[in-house]
């Protein structure tokens, strides 16, 4: 069955040369091939303010980027998020991003059973994170706390899962080959838009 997917390209650069936009081509041409429809959003090519206050965030003008944003999220089945690992957690531009597209009245409303109402429900998402360290150092002495914010106090909050994680270490060290399976790897997950 084929779905709607959406990508978000996170790293903070715009120039196409990083690992993290060959990883989203790959998971873009995998899903294509497979019959998936295709959204990608490049982070880094878009001009919007930063959030500073409660009521920009809770009653602020959407920005024409966001509001652009916020169509191909809500029309997606699926969403993958890309991003480096910066200082530990997610690049500031891509949170900046974050805190801007999900909104109350766009990704929740405020009252019901739990504090919240979850606009979002019915949407699968996929993290994909690269970093300088080791993948299992960042899971087993860092406990992946980067995914484990976005997944539970984003995504899920809005209604968002299951969220998986797809996790690539070492990168700056990685030969082609390496780099090669890690494409290949993506790409599959693009055909299973998982």
């Amino acid at each position: 069955m084929s779905k709607r997917v959406t990508i978000i390209q996170g790293h903070p650069d715009r120039h196409g040369d990083h690992l993290d936009h060959a990883l989203a081509a790959a998971y873009a041409q995998g899903a294509s091939e497979a019959g998936h429809a295709v959204e990608l959003i490049t982070v880094a090519t878009l001009d919007f303010p930063l959030l500073r206050t409660a009521a920009d965030f809770e009653h602020g003008m959407l920005p024409p980027p966001i509001a652009d944003c916020q169509k191909k999220i809500a029309s997606a089945d699926h969403l993958v998020i890309i991003y480096p690992l910066w200082l530990g957690d997610v690049p500031a531009l891509l949170k900046g991003f974050l805190e801007q597209t999900f909104r109350p009245g766009f990704a929740f409303t405020y009252g019901g059973p739990f504090g919240a109402k979850k606009l979002l429900k019915g949407k699968t998402c996929r993290l994909i994170l690269t970093m300088g360290m080791p993948a299992f150092v960042y899971r087993w002495i860092f406990r992946s706390h980067s995914v484990k914010s976005m997944q539970r106090n984003m995504l899920a909050f809005c209604g968002i899962k299951p969220v998986g994680a797809t996790i690539f270490g070492g990168v700056e060290r990685a030969k082609e080959r390496r780099r090669d399976k890690w494409l290949a790897h993506v790409r599959e997950l693009g055909r299973k838009a998982q």
